[in-house]
């Protein structure tokens, strides 16, 4: 069987191709009768909806999506990245344009569910021997669950887009050319509807875990991540930016980037629930895993509700690794502002932020021990001025970033932040020897479903005791072991907490641009100015200064992705999203 997978563009696209002329893209040597009656087939066909799942590494021009937040800044000045960060992407020219793609993985989940009903089992049914009934059983029942796999999948581009979009067309069968005019975008509501729906039917068909000891399995949609997806959605559902449209003045059509006016206490209680549901699903075995560094390079353990493998490699460290180590690139380098978020734990009970005005703080910024320690999730994340890297004998060695050093300033392509990243970065690899690594990008993890539950509790249930239990469930992973959170704070400061949680818990796993949209403060989150850090040696001292590294811009329409261009030129009843 040859395979041939077509880049294909976006909605129009979507569109335009039959179910018969979509496979034959797919496999060119097989006609549409032998891919539906072939269960080998049609499996590859389900392999195909999972190949479009989007990991995080490089996934914009190089850069990670941190890079376009106050997270972290792109070394390379020339990635389209960028114009995230100077305001000058649009409807023609957007460095994070998931439109085509994401649809074109809807198109091939629709594809897949149509044949999975002509999938051909006679030659096992209809043999009487006792193991031939076994392959059919098992293999009818794979089948079916396959088709919950592929609307699990469908729903998870399905919120992508809205996530960005807002409000964008459901299609769950083929539509012919006639139909592109009128093709219309749902109603945001209605996508969040579906897509909920969708999980619900797939939590209740999926599997909760699947055989450790088949290889193959591993990453499979699982009932956990049907219903972790399911609890993200419904979050946002009741997050500020969904339910506020007055932003946008006065925009024509609201229902496509905000909900109903309603009872917001119902959304948040839903959120709460769909949480919980996860939280109290038996059998599952999620549990914290017991190391915050290795987690980042691990593929299935137990605290993953799901995620994907990508093949070995080491372009992700070669991007990243700090520019004095062989073939470093420098990379995604964190920001001053998201380090001066990870807080000073001053003792086992009491926890307090990082203050650049208080002496004992500035002097030792990333103290590990002692009445200023930081938060050990600090060294575990960003690599600092001083701290060792690499575990390979002969590469590991101090970063250099003070001013001069082997790993900063004027060296070209040096950190403009004075920090590289850590997490994710797998610091086992020798490049000079060029060894890899298989890597995973995590979409679900356990802690997010425990934050999740905090947040929506806090919103409409303040000072409900499962708070504080879930917050600190976060902040007890051995190895982090943070203050737990201070009983008598009022709503709005248990808000703050939870929020600089999120901040710190999940950096660079592709939250914090979509986390400061909801909760609509993407203006100073993602405006105005990022800070790095000055480092300056004297003899074996060292001294530390934030500074300016870029002024960024973010404007009100940028809250929702505009639709791209080419497909409304195409399809004339598609709306622009506001102020585009």
């Amino acid at each position: 069987m040859k395979s041939k997978i077509h880049l294909l563009g976006g909605l129009a696209l979507f569109i335009l191709v039959s179910c018969q002329e979509l496979e034959r893209e797919i496999i060119t040597d097989l006609n549409k009768q032998q891919i539906e009656e072939s269960y080998t087939n049609v499996g590859n066909l389900l392999n195909a909806v999972y190949s479009e799942l989007q990991e995080g590494f490089q996934n914009i021009d190089g850069a990670m999506m941190a890079a376009a937040t106050d997270e972290a800044e792109f070394t390379n000045e020339t990635s389209t990245v960028q114009t995230f960060n100077n305001g000058s992407w649009n409807s023609i020219s957007n460095p994070n344009n998931i439109w085509g793609t994401h649809f074109r993985g809807i198109r091939r989940a629709n594809v897949f569910l149509v044949s999975t009903d002509e999938v051909n089992l006679d030659r096992f049914r209809l043999d009487p021997s006792p193991s031939q009934q076994l392959v059919y059983t098992t293999r009818l029942a794979e089948v079916k669950r396959w088709k919950y796999e592929a609307r699990f999948l469908r729903a998870f581009f399905y919120f992508e887009l809205i996530k960005r979009y807002g409000g964008v067309p459901i299609m769950t069968t083929a539509l012919t050319t006639d139909d592109i005019p009128s093709i219309k975008r749902n109603t945001l509501e209605e996508c969040i509807q579906f897509i909920t729906s969708e999980c619900d039917s797939a939590a209740t068909n999926l599997p909760l875990n699947y055989t450790a000891t088949n290889a193959a399995d591993l990453g499979r949609a699982t009932k956990g991540a049907a219903l972790a997806l399911k609890s993200r959605v419904l979050l946002y559902a009741a997050s500020e930016l969904f339910n506020n449209p007055s932003w946008a003045g006065g925009y024509p059509n609201p229902l496509l980037i905000s909900l109903p006016a309603g009872d917001r206490a119902a959304r948040w209680k839903a959120a709460a629930d769909a949480a919980k549901a996860l939280i109290d699903l038996p059998g599952t075995g999620y549990a914290l895993f017991n190391n915050y560094s290795t987690l980042f390079r691990a593929f299935n353990n137990n605290e993953i509700i799901f995620t994907r493998r990508n093949s070995a490699s080491n372009g992700f460290e070669a991007a990243n690794f700090p520019i004095g180590f062989d073939r470093g690139q420098s990379g995604t380098t964190p920001s001053q502002d998201l380090v001066d978020a990870y807080e000073i734990k001053v003792n086992a009970t009491t926890s307090i932020p990082f203050d650049w005005s208080n002496p004992n703080h500035a002097a030792n910024p990333y103290a590990t021990t002692g009445a200023t320690a930081r938060d050990p999730r600090l060294a575990l994340s960003i690599v600092t001025n001083n701290a060792s890297f690499s575990t390979v004998a002969s590469v590991k060695r101090n970063v250099e970033t003070f001013t001069g050093g082997r790993d900063a300033k004027p060296i070209a392509n040096a950190s403009k932040t004075g920090y590289y990243l850590r997490k994710y970065v797998n610091e086992g690899l020798n490049l000079q020897t060029n060894q890899t690594a298989a890597h995973s990008w995590i979409y679900f993890r356990l802690p997010e479903i425990w934050l999740n539950y905090a947040e929506a509790l806090n919103e409409y249930s303040p000072g409900n005791a499962d708070i504080k239990a879930f917050y600190d469930r976060v902040r007890n992973r051995p190895g982090v072991l943070m203050p737990l959170l201070p009983t008598g704070l009022s709503q709005a400061e248990v808000r703050e907490k939870i929020r600089n949680e999120r901040r710190i818990e999940f950096a660079f796993e592709d939250h914090r641009a979509w986390d400061v949209r909801r909760w609509m403060t993407a203006p100073t989150a993602l405006g105005g100015a990022v800070r790095g850090v000055e480092v300056t040696k004297t003899g074996t001292t060292f001294s530390y200064k934030p500074v300016v590294v870029e002024n960024r811009v973010f404007q009100p329409k940028m809250y929702f992705y505009p639709i791209p261009q080419g497909e409304i030129n195409i399809s004339s009843a598609l709306v622009q999203n506001p102020l585009w």
